[in-house]
């Protein structure tokens, strides 16, 4: 049976390959990344540690999303919901990663990081929750079946808690002021005025909660 071709990006990363040492950190990240559909999670944690670590500069990137796009060929939102969804199913679902050398499949990152919305940024109840996560995780249902409910569930949550998008519009606004702040050389100005907003969205989201009786939650929820 012939071999499925290589994508350009496959001959991208093999090319990089056959100039490092087998079994150097560079090595393994650029390994995961062609496994990536079948192992998300390795991939997520390699990006994990570089983004923390800072091991792009080393290897010649101004920043992480530049490593990303260019080495590793994924755009820096698939880069940044694959760690989010690695912290948080090591955070919220341990006993997943101390399986995964089972034959089951893992669940979909995307999936992971819908669960990560719902309960960091959304509000979503616990009832709420546990139904998205047994759809997930016990379920085992799929993607676009799980992204299905998860947008029914939040539109309703805006309906109910009108605090919701303030709330994913400070989680978002604080992962920018983390992007930036990986940076060779951060723009003081780009700081500054992230930080700017960060406070006057949680000024505001700590007035709105006052108003309704502190029933949005704190801003330590977020």
């Amino acid at each position: 049976m012939p071999e499925t071709p290589k994508s350009s990006s496959e001959r991208h990363i093999e090319t990089i390959m056959e100039r490092l040492e087998p079994g150097s950190d560079r090595y393994e990240v650029l390994d995961k990344a062609k496994q990536f559909k079948s192992s998300w999670v390795e991939l997520g944690e390699k990006l994990l540690q570089v983004s923390s670590k800072g091991r792009f500069r080393e290897w010649g990137y101004q920043s992480f999303e530049e490593y990303c796009v260019q080495e590793i060929r994924i755009k820096r939102g698939t880069a940044e919901k694959l760690t989010m969804a690695y912290r948080f199913m090591e955070k919220e679902e341990p006993q997943l990663l101390s399986t995964r050398e089972d034959l089951k499949p893992l669940p979909d990152y995307r999936s992971i990081d819908l669960l990560r919305k719902a309960k960091e940024e959304k509000g979503f109840s616990e009832e709420e929750y546990g139904d998205l996560r047994k759809s997930v995780v016990e379920e085992e249902r799929s993607h676009p079946t799980v992204l299905k409910k998860y947008k029914e569930v939040a539109a309703l949550r805006e309906e109910v808690n009108p605090l919701a998008p303030l709330k994913a519009s400070i989680s978002a606004a604080r992962r920018l002021d983390s992007t930036l702040r990986g940076l060779v050389n951060p723009p003081a100005l780009y700081l500054e005025q992230v930080g700017e907003m960060i406070g006057h969205l949680e000024e505001e989201l700590e007035a709105l909660s006052m108003e309704s009786g502190g029933e949005a939650g704190s801003l330590r929820e977020i």
